[in-house]
């Protein structure tokens, strides 16, 4: 079976009083788009919210069947504190090392892996590390930390270390990661983690460890001209408020920008690159292409989720798959969907169909029909002319179009 070049998922998912994404200032992320500013949800965002929707902390992988996680492959960890966080205090268990040595090889390993301002915690790059190179700088972190405790043996614990003794511990430290970031790329690509096979990984400190992302995630907009609201709240002191004698006023008072709208997404597979970046395997690809349709339907992400409950599903579907150009719908919503209160109809799902609808044919009578096709809608009307599936049978005609073989149904 040929593979074809690319998928392409787009959706549409509904959220009512929601602040799903936020700035720097606490509001509703925005896009202006087509001379109206719409509400917008980050690709970071959508991203992030995927990668930890089977995360042991969060939800046990296996009651998500559809997580990347449930696949079994090795993940990983985006953080600038690798060192202090995950790798010094397993490669201290059972050692006895000197506060100095200790200093030493975590500002060494920092340097070695965040490039020269790698002490600064500042200016340092978050990193993505993959949880087998973890374990593998683990084990030269211990290595580093006996051969320094060997350069200052016989110190005190509560003493500093001489000239003489800096200098042997900072060259036999550097002798030691020579060839840290050479034995780090041996390991291969499965090493990086998951994640950095779908969506990429940057090392500005090393360029040889970067690699291409062929999962390509839109900002998320709603098709319509943003609906917002300044939700007014109180917060009352429990304690004050049972007193008779104190006055009766609020523990604090505050706003918080709430929108709803009906949201666009799109995602973009390069299903040649996604199977090179897992070692050639075509049938995990076509297993990596199902979840991530799952995903896309079901995570939603959000914050104020105590107060908002941001959860929804995606009420329709349509996947693509073939050779051509990928191209996004989103131009059908740069003329934003007209809301009842602009004139437009009472159904702004309908809307938005209607346009999608004029503008596929429009695409289609420009350069033909260039990819295979299957939509999922849960609300009427869906487009014209393409076969519709629950998301369980998008999933196995998605895997099984990219070469892998059918998985078991999720729950649909």
């Amino acid at each position: 079976m040929t593979l074809p070049r690319f998928i392409q998922i787009h959706s549409l998912a509904s959220y009512p009083a929601a602040l799903i994404n936020r700035d720097d200032a606490g509001m509703a992320k925005r896009l202006p788009f087509g001379g109206s500013t719409r509400t917008r949800i980050s690709s970071q965002s959508l991203k992030r919210h995927w990668r930890f929707a089977g995360e042991a902390d969060h939800v046990a992988a296996q009651r998500v069947p559809f997580s990347l996680q449930s696949l079994g492959r090795p993940m990983g960890e985006r953080t600038k504190e690798v060192v202090q966080g995950a790798i010094l205090p397993r490669a201290l268990e059972g050692l006895t090392v000197h506060p100095a040595v200790q200093a030493a090889v975590a500002d060494a390993l920092l340097v070695a892996l965040y490039g020269d301002k790698g002490k600064d915690a500042k200016s340092r790059q978050a990193l993505f590390f993959g949880h087998p190179e973890i374990d593998y700088l683990v084990q030269q972190a211990r290595a580093l930390l006996e051969i320094g405790q060997a350069s200052v043996a016989g110190l005190a614990a509560d003493s500093k270390p001489n000239k003489a003794q800096e200098k042997a511990l900072a060259e036999a430290l550097k002798d030691a990661l020579q060839d840290l970031r050479k034995n780090l790329r041996a390991l291969g690509a499965a090493a990086a983690g998951l994640e950095s096979a779908l969506f990429g990984r940057m090392v500005t400190s090393d360029p040889a460890a970067n690699r291409d992302a062929p999962v390509h995630v839109a900002h998320a907009f709603t098709v319509h001209a943003m609906e917002r609201d300044l939700d007014f709240a109180t917060a009352v002191d429990d304690l004050r408020n049972r007193d008779p004698e104190a006055d009766a006023g609020s523990a604090g008072m505050f706003d918080v920008e709430l929108t709803s709208g009906l949201f666009y997404g799109y995602v973009n597979i390069d299903v040649g690159l996604l199977v090179a970046n897992l070692g050639g395997d075509a049938a995990l690809a076509g297993q990596v292409a199902g979840r991530l349709l799952q995903l896309v339907a079901r995570v939603s992400p959000g914050a104020k989720k105590g107060s908002t409950a941001p959860f929804a599903h995606a009420e329709w579907l349509l996947v693509e798959l073939g050779d051509d150009q990928p191209r996004t719908l989103a131009n059908a919503f740069r003329k934003a969907v007209p809301l009842p209160r602009d004139g437009g109809g009472d159904d702004v799902f309908a809307g938005a169909m209607a346009v999608l609808q004029t503008h596929l044919q429009q695409l289609d009578a420009a350069y033909g029909v260039q990819t295979q096709r299957r939509q999922m809608s849960v609300t009427p009307p869906a487009l014209a002319d393409i076969a519709q599936l629950p998301l369980g049978g998008l999933v196995d005609w998605l895997q099984t179009e990219v070469g892998s073989p059918v998985a078991a149904k999720p729950e649909a």
